[in-house]
């Protein structure tokens, strides 16, 4: 079979994902407190043959405006949603985030590997580090690690969870009434995990799924971040600006992967779009003008602080974002931003107000052949291995994407017309 594209959704349980002023169109929903409404996103996506779709989240608000503006934020823990909307399907992957900052291994990996269980192997997990001190204070710490051990901390927990995960040998769970064998103990493993930040030592309590352990997501952006992601990640997820920027993420990550001693196939590179479909090109382009002028300005300078750790209202908006210097914060993500602005020579109050549209990804606009036209040259000139699809309405881009682009997808040989297994990791590597 020739290479396909994969399709993942980009979601937040609150007002906006990538898109902050989402909640603000006339169109959205904004039912992200109903649960019914989930359940059928969830059903519309798979109805799409989507790989899978994934939570992206926050357990802090950023900051005030972000808070009052209604920017990027969490209003919900998106596990037992997760564990919702797996009860809604039947194929379709189901990936959350859940960070390596504060929680225990055996804690995640119980919970992930319950849900996996009980999904039928259709789990991912995406793997971060927190970037916000709230976040830490919410946890009862005073603050974060320093920068430079944090991915030290995630490679500690993401070793102890896959170690819990491992422990239990096929045929373990017997579960036989007439000799009264319910576990053979000498298929168990006991842990035994001990880091500088992180350990656990006992035998873990919950069998695996259909595909073992969860499938393992992650979005790095920075030298660490991407060597992190090259050891383990099935799937990356990436923000990037033109085809030159993804072509450059995608060899280099690839380089990674096979430094690591894996196989350049055994990761996937997806990088984040917004599709904004119309009939016509001209209704398009006005759809994509009309949601990026609801942005409000405020709430972008305050996205892009939460973003780099900096505060930036101290900054002129006039002064060129590239004169900004960076001495704290995320360098991953000012990166990024910087990636993504020196072209034009932005300043900091029109780079703020575009991240805030698309976090200066590609907004792809047009009718739906176009649409898939430019999801086509990104894809067959290796600037990704599929996309993140990010919303700017709620559920209609959704909705639209998989009426209407899907199919010229399907029909171009490009996109699969059905997934291949039941789990998520058989459906990734098919």
């Amino acid at each position: 079979m020739s290479r396909q594209v994969k399709l993942i959704a980009f979601l937040m349980t609150g007002p906006t994902s990538h898109h902050h002023a989402m909640w603000r169109h006339p169109e959205t929903e904004n039912r992200f407190l109903d649960p019914l409404w989930w359940e059928t996103l969830a059903r519309t996506l798979e109805a799409g043959r989507f790989d899978a779709f994934f939570f992206a989240d926050a357990t802090a608000f950023y900051n005030e405006t972000i808070m009052t503006k209604g920017g990027q934020m969490s209003l919900l823990d998106p596990v037992p949603l997760v564990a919702m909307m797996a009860r809604a399907t039947s194929r379709i992957g189901l990936g959350l985030t859940m960070s390596t900052s504060f929680l225990p291994p055996y804690s995640l990996a119980r919970t992930l590997a319950s849900l996996d269980l009980l999904s039928g192997g259709r789990i991912a997990w995406n793997v971060v580090t927190s970037a916000s001190d709230r976040e830490a204070m919410n946890y009862g710490l005073p603050s974060l690690l320093p920068r430079g051990e944090r991915y030290d901390r995630a490679q500690e927990v993401l070793d102890a969870c896959m170690e819990l995960w491992a422990s239990w040998s096929d045929g373990a769970l017997v579960v036989d009434k007439e000799s009264g064998d319910f576990i053979d103990g000498d298929k168990l493993r006991p842990t035994d995990f001990k880091g500088k930040y992180v350990g656990a030592k006992g035998v873990f309590a919950v069998p695996p799924s259909a595909q073992r352990h969860p499938v393992i997501m992650q979005a790095g952006s920075s030298p660490r971040g991407r060597d992190f992601a090259a050891s383990s990640a099935e799937l990356i997820f990436t923000l990037q600006h033109s085809l030159a920027d993804m072509q450059e993420f995608y060899v280099d990550m690839k380089a990674r992967v096979e430094k690591a001693g894996r196989a350049p196939e055994d990761c996937a590179i997806l990088t984040s779009i917004d599709p904004i479909i119309g009939e016509t090109e001209s209704i398009a382009r006005e759809k994509q003008a009309y949601i990026n002028e609801l942005v409000d300005p405020q709430l972008g300078i305050a996205l892009v602080s939460a973003h780099t750790g900096l505060d930036l209202s101290t900054y002129p908006i006039d002064k060129p974002i590239t004169d900004i210097p960076v001495e704290a914060g995320s360098r991953g993500s000012f990166d990024v931003i910087i990636q993504g602005t020196k072209a034009e020579n932005l300043t900091l109050g029109e780079a703020a107000k575009r991240f805030a549209t698309s976090e200066l990804c590609p907004q792809v606009v047009g009718t739906p052949e176009s649409v898939a036209d430019q999801l086509e040259e990104y894809f067959e000139n290796k600037g990704c291995d599929g996309f993140i699809l990010t919303p700017t309405e709620m559920p209609g881009s959704f909705e639209a994407f998989t009426r209407s682009v899907v199919p010229i997808l399907q029909k171009r040989g490009l996109f699969r017309k059905d997934y291949p297994g039941v789990t998520l990791r058989e459906t990734i590597h098919a």
